[in-house]
């Protein structure tokens, strides 16, 4: 008994439930205790909850839960496109799509799965999919001197010219060429949320404010006052695949002490 129980088991920390729409949901555990709630509408990360059981992802009080709309908050994957940069819907069709459980992943590292746990899911496009494809308090760090892409002012291309980005008003920009970690430092509570990107060039930042979260009704009136959005994505370059191609994009969040961020990030930057 003694032996079994430090091998860890991470399909045992898997628990597939529902959500009051009847909507399936993956809840992933890992042994200190945190936990991921991943909904099979859209392969959407609707909750992440610390060891003390502390939320850490924003999603609106006023989201919606019932296809065919998107959640409003949380990780949504936006796939084959971003915005209305394509022919397709806002955001492409993924979030709105039900994914499935794979029930037979391709194995990972064993230096990558060692402790952890995880989930792999799949979106198996039908016919239909496949014919239109197109082939304050907060400041983030990262994304200093790049050029970005102005959704505000007709995607025209500007110059970031600040040591960081901060919130003023309304914020809709897409980044371009960005460095694979980015930090949003929340200052009000000490901490720091690092983004860490692979096959993901460009970092889309909005932030609706005061007179558009008003506007939107699935959208708190205030709630623009606590969350910012931060993704990665590939938006200039589209990324086109052949027949048998593959292309992986990787994103991984982790939060730590601000202190902690800033020494990291300091060390970098003098190429320690």
């Amino acid at each position: 008994m003694g032996h079994s129980a430090a091998v860890w088991d991470h399909k045992a920390a898997i628990e597939i439930t529902k959500d009051w729409n009847g909507i399936e949901q993956v809840v992933i555990r890992n042994r200190q205790g945190a936990s991921v709630r991943v909904s099979l509408h859209g392969g959407q990360v609707v909750s992440w909850r610390n060891e003390q059981g502390e939320e850490l992802l924003f999603t609106s009080s006023k989201a919606v839960f019932k296809p065919p709309k998107a959640m409003r908050g949380g990780i949504p994957i936006c796939f084959p496109q971003f915005g209305n940069c394509g022919s397709l819907e806002q955001h492409g069709f993924a979030r709105n799509k039900f994914w499935t459980i794979d029930d037979d992943p391709p194995p990972l590292q064993s230096n990558d799965s060692q402790g952890k746990s995880f989930v792999d899911l799949l979106l198996k496009p039908s016919e239909e999919d496949l014919k239109c494809w197109p082939h304050s308090e907060v400041r983030i760090e990262g994304l200093e001197t790049l050029d970005y892409l102005d959704n505000l002012c007709q995607r025209e291309r500007f110059t970031e010219q600040g040591d960081a980005l901060t919130f003023e008003s309304e914020v809709d920009r897409v980044y371009l060429s960005s460095p694979n970690v980015i930090a949003v430092l929340d200052h009000e509570r000490k901490r720091t949320f690092v983004i860490r990107k692979e096959g993901l060039p460009d970092v889309v930042v909005w932030n609706p404010w005061e007179k558009k979260s008003k506007a939107m009704a699935d959208f708190g009136d205030e709630e623009y006052k606590h969350m910012v959005c931060v993704d990665a994505a590939a938006i200039e370059k589209p990324i086109t695949l052949k027949p048998g191609e593959e292309w992986t994009g990787r994103l991984e969040l982790s939060v730590v002490p601000s202190s902690f961020c800033s020494e990291h990030f300091d060390l970098q930057r003098r190429g320690v």
